[in-house]
């Protein structure tokens, strides 16, 4: 839930007088965390905009305490994470024409310091690991939790344990299922009402699972929530396409606008397709699933879709634990394609030239963090990043960066 203040009008997830907004007197919708940031602190209904006249005065103090809230301290950014991912990015897409093209003169495109940090955005926080604690799921790690959160779990007796484990000469946390929790599926339900009632505290809830594994291919010991993968630090996996065509010698990839209406990453820009891996699906059904809802792509097109590898990833930011791997693909599409979302998730689609692509990923923060991945990814293969650049094999392996396994 978020309150945003633009002149006369307020977004909230209920009539709500500027005057109530005092953090002394917190109702019974606010959560434990309350000095979290404003995402994770109310259990509020749905979204509303509505106009609402107030004082200029009652204006700037409710400004003043939105940006005191979404200020990064070490409440917000260490213990429940970083409010960017649900930030509306403000920029369209004369502004990706412009920065695309525009000609500088300290920019070197053989320069890949750009693409490094990328690459280091989705890889943060590693020296915080001794704050996580192993997940156990018949003695094989499937995850890591945060020793803040697991204050949150304890209170779930009959669903988790949380003991200690003799690791060769020393003892360590770790959390199991309740010994009564045998089959995936009482895992699976169990977890699943815990999560509701830890409510906003874990945010955008969509009711998509997740395969928990301890790897690629393994046996599923449980599904999990996809909001709640990074708060108990699962594997995910996702597919991500890379659309292209070839005009007259050149490459052009088609790049999507998400909309701004997305839980996440809302009005970045993104792959033509992309989308997690639920439980029960293969990664290239998913794929021709995600191509039809995504960019109208019928399967007799997106069929030849080539799978080409994948990256990976770890990040942490305050409690949550990221291990992403994404299986990429490249479709080479006919010239007169035009792609057309289906499901509400995409804004618009344009078709950028490969080295604009290329500047936008090096000289902006315009694109949803773990696709400049898989678009450098690209770059590699399709040789415009090559072995005479400073750091090539460096920037090659960094692309896995986290366990791909």
């Amino acid at each position: 839930m978020a309150i945003i203040v633009i002149d006369h009008f307020v977004i909230v997830s209920r009539p709500y007088q500027v005057s109530d907004w005092d953090s002394n007197n917190q109702s019974s919708d606010t959560l434990v965390c309350c000095r979290c940031h404003l995402m994770a602190c109310f259990r509020l209904p749905t979204l509303g905009i509505f106009p609402l006249r107030v004082s200029a005065p009652s204006r700037r103090l409710a400004r003043r305490r939105i940006r005191s809230l979404l200020k990064p301290s070490s409440c917000n950014a260490r213990r429940f994470g970083s409010v960017a991912a649900s930030t509306v990015q403000r920029f369209d897409w004369d502004d990706v024409v412009r920065i695309a093209e525009e000609v500088q003169e300290d920019d070197d495109p053989s320069d890949l310091r750009g693409y490094f940090e990328k690459v280091r955005h989705c890889n943060r926080g590693s020296e915080l690991k001794s704050e996580f604690v192993p997940f156990l799921v018949e003695d094989q790690i499937v995850g890591y939790i945060h020793n803040g959160f697991l204050g949150h779990l304890r209170q779930f007796k009959e669903v988790f344990t949380v003991g200690l484990h003799n690791n060769d000469c020393h003892d360590e946390s770790h959390v199991k299922f309740h010994s009564s929790l045998i089959t995936p599926e009482e895992r699976t339900r169990a977890v699943g009402d815990a999560i509701k009632c830890l409510g906003e505290l874990i945010p955008g809830t969509r009711n998509e699972l997740y395969p928990v594994t301890s790897s690629y291919g393994m046996p599923v010991f449980f599904s999990l929530e996809r909001a709640a993968a990074p708060y108990f630090g699962i594997k995910a996996y996702g597919v991500h396409m890379n659309g292209y065509v070839e005009m007259d010698g050149q490459k052009f990839l088609w790049i999507g606008k998400r909309s701004v209406f997305k839980q996440t990453y809302p009005g970045m820009l993104d792959h033509l397709v992309a989308g997690g891996l639920p439980y029960g699906i293969s990664c290239k059904e998913n794929l021709l699933k995600e191509c039809e809802e995504e960019a109208g792509i019928p399967r007799s097109v997106s069929n030849i879709a080539t799978s080409v590898g994948a990256v990976s990833y770890m990040d942490i930011d305050g409690c949550r634990y990221k291990r992403d791997v994404l299986f990429c693909y490249d479709l080479k599409l006919p010239v007169e394609f035009t792609p057309k979302n289906e499901d509400g998730e995409v804004d618009s689609f344009r078709l950028v030239p490969v080295s604009h692509v290329a500047n936008v990923i090096r000289r902006t923060e315009f694109f949803k963090p773990n696709c400049s991945l898989v678009i450098i990814d690209f770059l590699f293969r399709h040789g415009f990043i090559s072995p005479n650049n400073q750091g090539y094999l460096k920037l090659l392996q960094s692309l896995r960066s986290g366990d791909c396994s």
